[in-house]
């Protein structure tokens, strides 16, 4: 299973939309940090599934905080990030929340800068940001059917 994970668009849409319409995943991550830019993702893609979480910047969010998915059978926890300090450089009480969730991949924003790293059995993929900066980018993260987990940070 193919994810596209997405986050930190801030209205900056064209390069997101670009890369999923050419992937075309098996489903859809946007964490965060203009709403509306994630109904972007589901007009374009209607076909395809899109876990959506709010991030710190979206002003009366229809999008949960965080969200627990099952992606085969691996269970990962969809969070903005700003709720676990991460932008400390504190990934510990994420990994503790996704842990007691029963997580093994966190898929978290927020920081703007993409992160690809193991923290005690948990997998903590940021994209970092699809819509501003020099350095825009996003995740393909790729879930096997014996629980395995990979992820590569793209540039857009």
């Amino acid at each position: 299973m193919k994810i596209a994970v997405f986050s930190d668009t801030h209205g900056s849409t064209a390069r997101m939309l670009r890369a999923a319409e050419e992937l075309r995943p098996d489903a859809l991550v946007h964490l965060g940090d203009c709403e509306r830019d994630a109904d972007c993702l589901e007009k374009a893609l209607p076909d395809v599934p899109l876990y959506r979480v709010c991030g710190n910047c979206d002003v009366s969010p229809r999008a949960p905080a965080e969200l627990v998915v099952g992606f085969g059978p691996v269970r990962a926890l969809l969070c903005h990030g700003h709720r676990y300090a991460v932008d400390w450089g504190r990934l510990d009480s994420m990994v503790y929340a996704a842990q007691e969730k029963g997580c093994s991949l966190v898929l978290y924003g927020h920081t703007h800068r993409a992160e690809n790293a193991e923290i005690g059995g948990v997998r903590l993929v940021n994209p970092g940001t699809a819509g501003v900066g020099a350095a825009r980018s996003f995740a393909l993260v790729e879930v096997f059917e014996n629980g395995g987990v990979t992820a590569e940070i793209r540039p857009l």
